[in-house]
């Protein structure tokens, strides 16, 4: 029993037993899918398992070292005391489900039919080493003792219409020439940002009371609703012979969390926050997120820090959880995020002086725009 409660307290081998358990069956569902295909198309070969034992040893899996042309090479390691991270971002988390989908589908590789042995050729399957400058994605898995367990170049991939989503792969062994095409769960994926933990928090879009935005030149302004029913937030204070250039206008920034993805992540240190913007969302369960915002030339950039204002649990404990993963970092946005994190109030407003049509639309209408009966477009605006 202290045994088993040893195994159960220890997080790697837990997680990485899963990650057995998960294999075997998926080489199981491999084998048979490829078998119906192949005796449908008559191949050359029997399906076989393209990396015979790794399936029986994928627990002990403690490194995943990937090289690409486009991305260099980097490392997702399992640490005891940490997990699965990234050690070439310092250790930043990795996604445990993208470690997990890998593993599993590397595991469950099974071959459909050999392809090309010719160097002459392999380039036009994408199997050239990248090592070579060859657009090839090579991954190479070790235990804690570094040891192989795993090494392969994957290709390109092929539609090879599988039912359950599976797709086809074309793939060799890096000291053959031989290529396979070989049926996977799942392409891999070769980037760093790929392998990134970007579940920094979840916001839900109803949670939002209001939101304050704080320019480094010291102007601000706060959207806000007063129930999560309304369908758009109000700006609390219009300037004067000033109107939002919409009804949705003041949402952008509001919303603007509830879909947060990161691109990359850095040591905050690394980042000159010295005049960010700052944003302070306030949800109407009492759960605070203060962001500040960095643009560097087309980057954004930013840092998260999460408070309770409720005493309640929960909200204490999801502040909690989004302090720890957050503390310390600065998480790199699309750009078309960063604009809506950092929305000015110019922004939300119609421009200066613009003028109105006979019919109160500010500019005129653009060529083509229908109108009801009874409205006339404006002279030079509107159908001819």
């Amino acid at each position: 029993m202290s045994s088993t409660n040893a195994f159960l307290a220890d997080p790697r081998r837990r997680n990485l037993a899963i990650l057995g358990g998960a294999a075997a069956i998926s080489i199981a569902l491999a084998m048979c899918s490829v078998y119906e295909q192949s005796a449908s198309v008559a191949p050359k070969t029997a399906p076989t398992e393209f990396l015979p034992g790794f399936a029986s040893h994928v627990r002990q899996a403690a490194r995943i070292h990937i090289v690409s042309k486009k991305n260099g090479a980097f490392d997702v390691a399992f640490k005891p005391s940490k997990g699965w991270v990234l050690p070439g971002k310092n250790d930043y988390p990795a996604s445990f489900s993208e470690v997990n989908k890998t593993l599993v589908t590397l595991a469950a590789l099974t071959t459909i039919e050999p392809k090309t042995a010719s160097p002459e050729w392999l380039h036009a399957v994408a199997l050239d080493a990248p090592g070579k400058r060859g657009d090839g994605t090579e991954i190479a898995v070790s235990d804690d003792r570094g040891h192989e367990l795993a090494h392969l170049i994957v290709g390109k991939s092929e539609d090879i219409g599988d039912s359950t989503g599976a797709v086809g792969l074309f793939v060799r062994r890096p000291d053959e020439t031989q290529s396979w095409l070989v049926k996977a769960e799942a392409e891999i994926r070769g980037a760093p940002s790929d392998w990134m933990d970007k579940n920094v928090f979840t916001l839900d879009q109803t949670r939002v009371q209001t939101a304050v935005v704080d320019q480094p030149d010291g102007s601000s302004y706060e959207v806000s609703r007063a129930t999560s029913k309304e369908p758009h937030f109000k700006l609390s204070t219009v300037p004067a012979g000033r109107e939002l250039s919409s009804e949705d206008a003041p949402d952008e920034v509001a919303n603007a969390l509830s879909d947060f993805t990161v691109e990359d992540v850095k040591p905050a240190r690394e980042i000159d926050f010295a005049n960010p913007v700052r944003l302070t969302v306030r949800t109407f369960d009492g759960l605070s997120l203060n962001l500040e915002i960095a643009h560097k030339g087309e980057d954004y950039w930013v840092e998260v820090a999460a408070t309770d204002l409720s005493s309640k649990p929960d909200i204490a404990k999801e502040a909690r959880t989004i302090d720890a993963r957050a503390n310390g970092w600065a998480f790199k946005v699309a750009g078309f995020k960063g604009g809506q994190l950092t929305a000015t109030l110019e922004s939300l407003l119609k421009p200066k002086g613009a003028p109105a049509d006979a019919n109160g639309f500010p500019g005129g209408l653009p060529p083509g725009t229908q109108l009801p009966p009874g409205m006339q477009p404006p002279p030079g605006g509107g159908d001819e």
